[in-house]
């Protein structure tokens, strides 16, 4: 029951290596980079994401526009 973990080994005849470090450091360095984005556009975009703002409302900061 249960298989040997993860690493290296054989798995339905194709062999598995295990990863270089810096395959392993930039991967998780991407994925943090990915989520700050994430979480910054859905700082400046949630409002409209989820319809509690019209993106033609504007951001409020007065830009002149006045007619």
């Amino acid at each position: 029951m249960g298989g040997g973990g993860y690493g290296n080994g054989t798995y339905k005849g194709v062999h598995l290596h295990q990863p270089k470090r810096w395959h392993t450091v930039t991967g998780k360095g991407m994925c943090a980079m990915m989520w700050f984005w994430i979480l910054y556009r859905a700082k400046q975009d949630g409002p409209v994401v989820m319809g509690w703002r019209h993106p033609w409302e504007g951001h409020g900061h007065g830009h002149g526009d006045e007619h």
